[in-house]
């Protein structure tokens, strides 16, 4: 049957919207109501129920009998392990960044970079305070570590559109300035990593460096994450190397040369 023209309008925004509604869960907000979700899309109280209830029903949302609230269902998991499980990246990354994370202590993540940070590995830390999940999580690239470092490698006139965009701050520490932030990245060029303290969230340290292709094009960043009480000012260098080492040895994995 051929669907009618008028017909696929309506049929691609009740995608969008549950699709719109899947993403507005994040780490920091986890559970959301339906009234709170129609406000924030801007989307009727009776349309997100239905849609809510269609997610549900496949297992993508779950609903909290006590608070009403909804969450994200186990079915998103199975979704990423199919994905995950197809990147070059992570079957070259996993070996190499278990030892990162056993010899430092810390945690360890792989991203790529999508405008936003997009985390698509992570090695969890030894420490009894652990990092939340965050595969699959997004983070604002100009003040994450490993945002910095692929906008350093980013097209120019990519990285045009987004400075022009401007940036949010998240603490004190969060660089606004877009004259500033470019000043970093040429020197992150020239450093090979990047570093980020508590400026997108206090008292988080990250170091990022480049894992490139066999076309020695950057196509993601490996980064070590932990809290800066504990990579203080004697053991920063010693995570920078050892990070440093892990990205080249990945970067092999996936072929470059030199």
């Amino acid at each position: 049957m051929i669907e009618k023209p008028d017909q696929q309008p309506y049929l691609l925004s009740s995608v969008a919207n549950a699709l719109r509604i899947m993403n507005s869960f994040t780490v920091e907000k986890p559970t959301k109501g339906v009234s709170e979700l129609a406000d924030e899309l801007g989307i009727s109280k009776s349309a997100v129920s239905r849609l809510l209830s269609t997610l549900a029903s496949e297992g993508y949302v779950l609903k909290e009998p006590t608070t009403q609230k909804y969450s994200l269902g186990l079915q998103i998991l199975k979704l990423n392990s199919v994905v995950t499980s197809q990147l070059e990246i992570n079957h070259a990354a996993q070996p190499i960044i278990r030892e990162l994370a056993k010899s430092t202590g810390e945690a360890v993540l792989i991203s790529v970079l999508e405008d936003e940070i997009v985390y698509i590995e992570q090695i969890e830390c030894r420490h009894q305070e652990c990092i939340l999940p965050l595969v699959g999580y997004r983070s604002p690239a100009h003040c994450t570590s490993a945002g910095k470092l692929l906008l350093a490698y980013y097209e120019k006139e990519r990285l045009h559109k987004l400075v022009k965009k401007g940036f949010t701050s998240y603490t004190a520490k969060t660089i606004t300035d877009k004259e500033v932030l470019q000043k970093q990245l040429m020197e992150i060029r020239k450093l090979h990593f990047s570093c980020c303290e508590s400026e997108y969230l206090e008292g988080l340290i990250c170091f990022s460096a480049p894992i490139r292709n066999y076309m020695n094009s950057v196509v993601a960043a490996i980064t070590i994450m932990g809290p800066v009480q504990r990579i203080n000012e004697h053991t920063r260098q010693s995570i920078i190397n050892k990070l440093i080492r892990s990205a080249r040895e990945i970067s092999r994995e996936l072929g470059q040369n030199g």
